[in-house]
């Protein structure tokens, strides 16, 4: 055949190796002589399965830290099923009504003082919550949550190597839903530390806890975001995690790189219960703050002022005349109250404490716990246009504030 003939011909079968040579690459081989044949270089298409260079691996460091890890079980009493004090201390047996054996029990009982009679006692009901801990300490120190704990009537904790030890509360901290636990019998007990720096946004973490009892469950991601308000309390202030927390995980650590504790997991946003990326824990520096007053009191003494806020919204700062939309603006200082005392004044706004600034009202209520009773605080006011400073001595915060 003549070229021109042959032309057509070659276009159309080159065209049909080139299709055919592409569907082999996805087959992960080549055309060669007619045939597909393997290909060495496409060997690394295969092997993508096997771990990375460069990605990291978690397995050195969870092998040092998890041992420190435990199950909490707790056995908790109902509350509704408390002994209020006002129950009976004799209740009718349960006979037929009308009969002789009740009429002779009703009156036998109509003849006791007032004082023993009422309500049939009800028994005491008892259920059971699951969560996590860790040891700081190698003298058997374990750090949970407080609602793991709350109203717990006993509290076991399941180590590592599946050894179960009972522990007892040391001390609850409500206002940022923290518990001390202690754990007798021993002096070695494997534990960690808390982190000095906090964890940066895009830092990897670890989660390490007991969710849905599972047990020594590890689970990875990264810092999303800080210094969250979810509305748990007064001072929150939270580390928001996207490794996967569930029910149960409540209590554990969250570790860094180094294997320090960055924060304690305490809570999910989850419309459906189980996690959706979305993971909250309680920074190190305040557990270290609230386990260290635990351990010497068994409560949390927080700093006071007296003083009653509001947000500084963009209005109330243009009236005032402040450049940004920040600080605290004093609604009430309460009377006879360390502020009132200083000369702190309604309508004052608390732009900075011991010169470190005020965003929003909250600043002020975290800067003012964590200042011990007794000691000096600094406030810089904005009043009529111009800044001031006081200085007052800090109370100590009243019970149920």
């Amino acid at each position: 055949m003549s070229d021109k003939v042959l032309a057509p011909i070659r276009q159309k079968t080159a065209k049909w190796l080139g299709a055919a040579a592409v569907a082999a690459l996805i087959a992960g081989g080549a055309v060669g002589g007619g045939l597909v044949v393997p290909n060495p270089a496409h060997a690394e298409l295969r092997s993508m399965s096997q771990p990375m260079q460069g990605l990291p691996s978690f397995a050195d460091m969870i092998d040092k830290v998890k041992p420190a890890v435990v199950a909490v079980k707790v056995k908790v009493q109902n509350v509704a099923s408390r002994d209020d004090g006002d129950g009976e201390q004799f209740a009718l047996p349960d006979f037929p009504p009308g009969s002789p054996m009740e009429r002779f029990f009703r009156q036998f009982r109509d003849q006791l003082p007032d004082g023993q009679r009422g309500r049939r006692p009800q028994p005491r009901q008892f259920g059971q919550a699951l969560g996590s801990g860790f040891f700081i300490s190698a003298d058997g120190y374990v750090v949970t949550n407080n609602h793991v704990v709350e109203n717990a009537a006993d509290v076991t904790v399941t180590m590592d190597d599946g050894k179960e030890l009972p522990a007892k509360v040391i001390g609850t901290d409500a206002k940022t839903d923290l518990a001390l636990l202690k754990v007798d019998g021993g002096s070695d007990f494997p534990y960690v530390r808390l982190a000095d720096q906090k964890a940066r946004i895009g830092d990897w973490v670890l989660a390490v806890g007991n969710p849905f009892g599972l047990g020594g469950t590890v689970t990875a991601g990264i810092v999303s975001a800080q210094h969250r308000d979810i509305g748990a309390g007064p001072y929150d202030d939270f580390i928001q995690i996207d490794a996967p927390v569930n029910k149960g995980n409540s209590g554990g650590p969250t570790f860094n790189l180094s294997g320090e504790v960055v924060g304690v997991n305490t809570a999910i946003y989850s419309p459906s219960g189980g996690s959706v990326g979305i993971a909250f824990a309680i920074p190190a520096s305040t557990v270290e703050q609230v386990v260290a007053s635990l351990k010497d009191k068994g409560a949390v003494t927080r700093g006071f002022i007296g003083v009653q806020m509001q947000p500084v919204t963009k209005e109330i700062a243009e009236a005032i005349g402040l450049k940004d939309a920040k600080g605290a603006l004093v609604a009430e200082a309460i009377k006879d109250g360390p502020a009132a005392k200083a000369g702190v004044q309604t309508g004052d706004t608390i732009i900075a404490v011991d010169g470190q600034p005020i965003n929003e009202a909250k600043d002020l209520s975290r800067k003012v716990a964590q200042v011990a009773p007794g000691k000096s605080l600094s406030l810089t006011l904005w009043r009529q246009g111009k800044e001031r400073t006081v200085t007052l001595e800090v109370g100590s915060q009243p019970k149920g504030a």
